[in-house]
């Protein structure tokens, strides 16, 4: 079929339907992408926002923090300090597009070859998304969890789940296992184990601190508390997964509640780790279908310029000097990083063929783009191929930043040393393991008061900020049901660094 898809700035759902065919065609026939089925939504500004508030999933549970943020992001937006998406996309099996009723035709392709395909393509076939996620199952589970909730506000009162929910929020970011699990997330079925569930719960519950010895008693009855610690699994970095299975004092339905922030925080991991390369994914093929379609006619010069215009915003970089630079633009670097490794497939230099011999010349720049999008993520991906080419054209070099020292250190200049410090120092940015805290349930004093004592290792002595650290702590007291203390030590020699205490307030009603 040839001609053009649209004239002017005007669509309907005809013309979303023939934009969507002709960007499939170049998406699947031409660069060889594999999507899930598309659903295409067309919202509003106001949904936009909305979708904003509640992480961007199509549904969720109530809560009065993404009243608040709406509030937030609504006046920014009214007040013109800041734009809206053109797209949000959800990680699902139908892939859901949210895109803007006020975008133009050609913003309204430019959308669907971003996240209908670009998207779609990266969460379906990398490495991260189908070990960590269910994409099939998440929008059944995600009805089952906001009915869940509103039924227990109607049963246990709105405030007693607010508290417990402010809780969970709290402890989300330390609610997700960092490595996969045997047996990969399940949310389909999710609704159908929970009174299987329940009675398991409450066999292990019944079963460990039953055997518990009184606080009196000590000799012989270590070897019990011994065996209850194994119970335990300790040491656990999954926080919420440990409260849920073993708080003493929480009834089933705080743990279901528990469990349904957690799994919500562990679906959307993958995309903490994959944010360079998923938008530089999309992006990317964003660029090349629209490159295509203007190729083939079916769009215009005028909307070609208007795409490009657009285009050329989401991949700006600000300079380290300049006055909007707030850190590496995830679109620009992945961007960037996508057209040079098609470069190297295609025109590599001799300094390629050191740097990147495994596809230096490969003359396949799709195929060798597609098994990098499905077996990296973003420290990987860096790791192994920002080019020195790169570094240099985006004139990237190291700083030093000692308290112990007077002055900054330029550490990495455009030379062989300065580029493996610079790409290792790059990706360990983007590490999860470096840049999250590292905090684990340690162990419980079963033989004395239940103490819940947790451990921060801090790396290169970077303890966590006192009044946040305090405050948390006072939400896992309160779900622990106990005293809760956290120590947090040097993660290099184990020495003591500070000390934190809360005691549980006002009991979360069960």
């Amino acid at each position: 079929m040839s001609g053009l898809l649209f004239e002017g700035a005007e669509w309907s759902y005809d013309t979303i339907q023939r934009i969507h065919d002709a960007v499939s065609e170049i998406a699947l026939g031409e660069l060889g992408l594999n999507v899930y089925p598309n659903q295409i939504e067309v919202i509003t500004s106001e949904q936009m926002l909305d979708a904003y508030a509640s992480t961007g999933m199509p549904i969720f549970y109530q809560h009065w923090s993404f009243g608040k943020n709406f509030t937030q992001q609504e006046q920014l937006y009214r007040k013109g300090a800041q734009g809206l998406a053109y797209e949000i996309v959800i990680n699902s099996s139908p892939c859901i597009s949210y895109i803007m009723e006020g975008n133009s035709a050609t913003m309204q392709t430019l959308v669907i070859a971003h996240a209908a395909f670009g998207h779609n393509h990266f969460f379906k076939n990398n490495r991260t998304f189908l070990e960590f996620t269910d994409a099939s199952g998440i929008l059944d589970y995600l009805k089952f969890a906001k009915a869940y909730i509103a039924r227990c506000e109607e049963k246990y009162g709105e405030a007693a789940v607010e508290k417990l929910i402010d809780a969970a929020h709290a402890l989300q970011s330390h609610g997700v296992h960092r490595s996969p699990r045997r047996k990969p997330m399940d949310l389909a079925s999710e609704e159908a184990r929970l009174n299987e569930r329940r009675a398991y719960q409450a066999q292990i519950f019944n079963e460990l601190w039953s055997t518990l010895p009184s606080a009196g008693r000590r000799g012989s009855d270590k070897k019990l508390a011994s065996d209850a610690e194994l119970k335990l699994g300790l040491p656990e970095e999954n926080i919420l997964f440990f409260l849920e299975r073993h708080a003493p004092k929480l009834a089933s339905w705080q743990r279901e509640i528990l469990r349904i922030v957690r799994l919500t925080a562990q679906y959307l991991y993958p995309q903490r780790l994959t944010k360079v390369m998923n938008e530089g994914t999309a992006t990317y093929a964003h660029y090349r279908i629209m490159q295509r379609l203007h190729e083939k006619g079916r769009i215009s010069d005028g909307s070609y310029f208007e795409f490009l215009s657009s285009h050329t915003n989401v991949v700006m970089q600000p300079a380290f000097d300049h006055p909007g630079f707030s850190g590496f633009n995830p679109y620009a670097l992945g961007f960037a990083m996508m057209r040079d490794i098609e470069r190297i497939c295609l025109k590599p230099t001799e300094e390629d063929r050191v740097w990147a011999p495994d596809i230096a010349g490969a003359g396949d720049p799709m195929a060798v783009l597609r098994d990098i999008w499905a077996n990296f993520r973003d420290d990987s991906f860096i790791a192994q191929y920002l080019s020195p080419r790169l570094m240099r054209e985006l004139r990237l070099f190291g700083i030093t930043d000692d308290p112990a020292q007077s002055e900054l250190v330029v550490s990495a200049i455009h030379d062989e040393r300065g580029y493996r410090r610079v790409r290792r120092a790059l990706a360990r940015r983007y590490d999860a393991s470096h840049t999250d805290p590292m905090i684990e349930v340690a162990r419980v004093d079963l033989l004395g008061d239940r103490r819940l004592v947790l451990e921060h290792k801090a790396a290169e002595g970077r303890l966590l900020a006192a009044p946040v650290a305090r405050k948390v702590l006072q939400h896992i007291a309160d779900l622990w049901g106990y005293e809760a203390e956290l120590l947090e030590t040097d993660a290099a020699t184990g020495a003591a660094l500070a000390t934190h205490n809360a005691k549980p307030g006002a009991r979360l009603a069960a």
